[in-house]
């Protein structure tokens, strides 16, 4: 499926139909969506997992466990990452082998995560390392024409809130989100994407299209979509920080999407097309 782009711009608008003009309030995802301090998880969820199936010697192939393992990484992405181990757990119990609590398959993966990023981390706050060098292109300046436009703006994230907070701080972009920051907590069932976005249509007295869902995972898309929002879906190749991901694109619009942006170097005329100003 695809849709017309915007004259002279990279904005691909799927959904010619989305109402417009109405955003007093958006949503937005931190990983992949904003910051790529965590840009290549995946390679290293992914094999932990096929490696931990692997164990059981079901006589599985890697590669057939390798796709099942993406599948549904792939499908909860976007939730909290306990929900990913919790269906690792599942795999290796329908397979006859005897799981690991799915918070020390967490611990165990986010040791091995910390070994990718924490030359990233450190490097911005010693300030080796520039801010916007580990934010998606524009990213920085589309987040403060929302802001100038009086848009209260919220984070939620998979990721564990103390990260989050950690990591919004270290990119100097935390000031941005005034409506307020989430992220997975230990009662995971207490927080998800789709619990944030019904307690701002609910607290602010909203219909769906004043509110404004900007994500890389499908489950903000599809999420933001039930809500009646405006769904864009940020299909980031991330190793570059911009660019398009034609996987992440296709995934994003399967879900809903009404507009895919492959970064926010086209931010300023985005928000003219979400505002309705010409």
């Amino acid at each position: 499926m695809s849709g017309y782009f915007l004259p002279g711009t990279s904005i691909e608008i799927i959904n010619p139909n989305v109402v417009r003009g109405r955003i007093r309030y958006a949503l937005f995802d931190f990983d992949g969506t904003l910051s790529v301090i965590r840009e290549g998880w995946q390679q290293v969820m992914i094999p932990f997992m096929v490696d931990e199936i692997m164990k059981l010697n079901t006589g599985e192939s890697r590669e057939e466990v390798f796709n099942i393992v993406r599948e549904f990484v792939t499908r909860l992405t976007g939730k909290q990452t306990i929900y990913q181990m919790i269906q690792l757990a599942e795999e290796i119990e329908k397979r006859g082998g005897t799981p690991l609590d799915p918070l020390e398959y967490k611990r165990m993966y986010l040791d091995r995560l910390w070994e990718r990023i924490k030359d990233r981390v450190a490097g911005l706050k010693n300030g080796t390392i520039h801010p916007d060098d580990m934010l998606i292109v524009g990213a920085r300046q589309f987040l403060q024409s929302l802001l100038d436009r009086g848009v209260i703006m919220f984070l939620a994230s998979g990721t564990d809130i103390e990260y989050v907070l950690d990591e919004a701080a270290a990119l100097k972009i935390d000031h941005f989100f005034k409506g307020g920051i989430y992220g997975a907590i230990a009662d995971y069932k207490k927080m998800s994407k789709k619990i944030v976005i019904e307690r701002i249509l609910r607290e602010n007295n909203l219909s769906g299209p004043e509110l404004l869902v900007v994500g890389d995972g499908y489950v903000e898309i599809e999420d933001g979509k039930a809500a009646g929002g405006v769904a864009v879906g940020a299909a980031t190749y991330e190793p570059a920080r911009g660019g398009i991901d034609e996987w992440k694109r296709n995934r994003l619009i399967g879900v809903g999407a009404d507009i895919i942006i492959p970064d926010y170097r086209d931010g300023q005329r985005l928000i003219e097309y979400l505002f309705d100003c010409r």
